[in-house]
C-alpha cells in the first residue's frame, strides 16, 4: 500500500548573517546537529526509529563535506544503525530532501525520516573554495549560470520590475518579519543555539531607507542589498513520516505532501524557476492558484519575487505573511526545509486547506511542494 508523507515536526536555528553574525563562529555540522536533536526532543520519536538522514546543502565542501547528511546524525546523537545522505540541488536542496523522503515513503521503504539542511556561508563561501565552470563555456554562459544578482537585473528589466517595486516588496517583506518576530509568530520554529535566541537578519526599514541604497550587482541596475536576501548561516529539520507512524507515537501531523514538482528555466533568468514548477505541481493536485489558501516562496531577490507573484497570480495577502528571506535571510540548503515547515505550521495556524512551498535555484530551476492540511 502506497504511504502518504506527513510532516509532523518541524524546528530551526536562528538565522543570521553571514560573516558578521552570531553564528557565524559555529561549524554547520553543528548548527544541523542543534536542529535535530532539538526535532527529536519536540517530538519525542526515539532515534533509532529513524530510517534516514536526508540532508540538504548548497555547497557540500569543506565543513559541509563528507556527506554532512551522515555527520549531522552522528552528531546528534542519532544510533549508528541511521543512515545519512546529502542532497544537493543548490537552494532547492531541503525542499528536495523532504521529497525524496516523500518517495521512501511511497515505495515502503521506511517509516519516519529526518529531513533539512544546513548551510553556514561564513565558513564555506557562495559557489565553494574553487569553483572551475567547464572550459567549453563561454563568459557569458558562465556568468548567466554562477552570478546570481545579474539574473535578478535581467529578471527586473524583462518582467518590468521598477526599482520603486523592489523597493516596496522588500519593506513589505521587512514589515512582516519584524512584526512576526515582535509578537512572537517566529518563535515556535526557533530553537536557541546558545545565546542567540532569535533571528540576527530581521531589521527596522523604511521605503526613505531603502530608496537611498545603491545598486551592487550593476552602476545602473535597480537591485540593492535591501531588495536581496542576505548571506546568512542556519539550518532546518523537519520530520516526515507516515500517517500510522505518527498515530503510534501519538503525533499530530501538520500537513500532508500533496504533490511536488522540479523545472528548468534560462540560467539566465533563474529566479522565474518557480512559476514553472509551481504550475507543474498544481496540475499534478488537479488544483490552481485559486486552492492555494498560503505561499512560501523564497525571496532571493525582490525583482523575481514579484515578478514571480504576478505570473502565478499570487494575492499579496496569501504571500509570506510572516515575511521573507529579505527579511530573514537565506541560508541556501537550509531554505527549503525552512519553506515547507513554515507552510506546514501555517496551515495548522492560519487553519488552511493548502499551501505551496516554492524556490527558484541557481543554473536555472525551480521546486516546488504543495501541502494540504492534516
Amino acid at each position: 500500500m502506497t504511504k502518504h508523507a506527513f510532516i509532523a515536526g518541524y524546528v530551526r536555528t536562528p538565522f543570521t548573517f553571514a560573516n558578521k553574525g552570531a553564528l557565524s563562529s559555529v561549524r554547520p555540522d553543528d548548527l544541523g546537529a542543534h536542529a535535530v536533536r532539538e526535532l527529536l526532543k519536540r517530538t519525542g520519536v526515539p532515534g533509532e526509529e529513524i530510517e534516514d538522514v536526508v540532508w540538504g546543502c548548497a555547497f557540500p565542501e569543506g565543513e559541509q563535506g563528507l556527506n554532512m547528511g551522515r555527520i549531522v546524525g552522528m552528531l546528534a546523537g542519532l544510533p549508528e544503525q541511521v543512515a545519512g545522505t546529502t542532497v544537493n540541488r543548490w537552494c532547492g536542496s531541503s525542499i528536495q530532501a523532504v521529497q525524496m523522503a516523500a518517495g521512501m515513503l511511497a515505495m515502503n521503504a521506511g517509516e519516519a525520516f529526518i529531513c533539512g539542511g544546513s548551510e553556514s556561508m561564513s565558513r564555506v563561501p557562495m559557489m565553494g573554495f574553487n569553483p572551475q565552470p567547464h572550459p567549453n563555456w563561454d563568459q557569458q554562459v558562465t556568468e548567466a549560470y554562477m552570478n546570481v544578482g545579474l539574473t535578478a537585473e535581467r529578471v527586473a528589466r524583462q518582467f518590468s520590475v521598477s526599482r520603486a517595486e523592489q523597493d516596496s516588496f522588500a519593506y513589505a517583506s521587512h514589515s512582516k518579519a519584524l512584526a512576526a518576530q515582535r509578537d512572537g509568530r517566529l518563535a515556535a520554529e526557533i530553537s536557541a543555539v546558545g545565546d542567540v535566541t532569535q533571528d540576527g537578519c530581521v531589521r527596522e526599514t523604511s521605503m526613505e531607507r531603502l530608496a537611498q541604497l545603491k545598486t551592487v550587482f550593476m552602476e545602473e541596475g535597480s537591485v540593492t542589498a535591501g531588495s536581496s536576501s542576505p548571506m546568512t548561516d542556519g539550518a532546518t529539520a523537519v520530520l516526515v513520516c507516515s500517517e500510522e507512524f505518527a498515530l503510534r507515537h501519538r503525533l499530530e501531523p501538520l500537513a500532508r505532501v500533496e504533490a511536488f514538482a522540479v523545472s528548468g528555466c534560462a540560467p539566465g533568468i533563474m529566479g522565474m524557476g518557480p512559476v514553472e514548477s509551481s504550475r507543474k505541481a498544481m496540475a499534478r493536485a488537479g488544483i490552481s492558484m485559486r486552492d492555494i489558501d498560503l505561499v512560501e516562496m523564497n525571496e532571493a531577490f525582490a525583482a523575481q519575487a514579484e515578478a514571480c507573484r504576478r505570473e502565478l497570480g499570487i494575492a499579496e495577502e496569501k504571500l509570506n505573511i510572516d515575511g521573507g528571506a529579505i527579511a530573514l535571510g537565506h541560508p541556501l540548503g537550509a531554505t527549503g526545509g525552512r519553506l515547507v515547515g513554515k507552510s506546514a505550521l501555517l496551515l495548522k495556524r492560519e487553519k488552511a486547506k493548502r499551501a505551496l512551498a516554492t524556490q527558484c535555484i541557481g543554473g536555472g530551476m525551480g521546486i516546488a511542494m504543495i501541502l494540504e492540511a492534516a
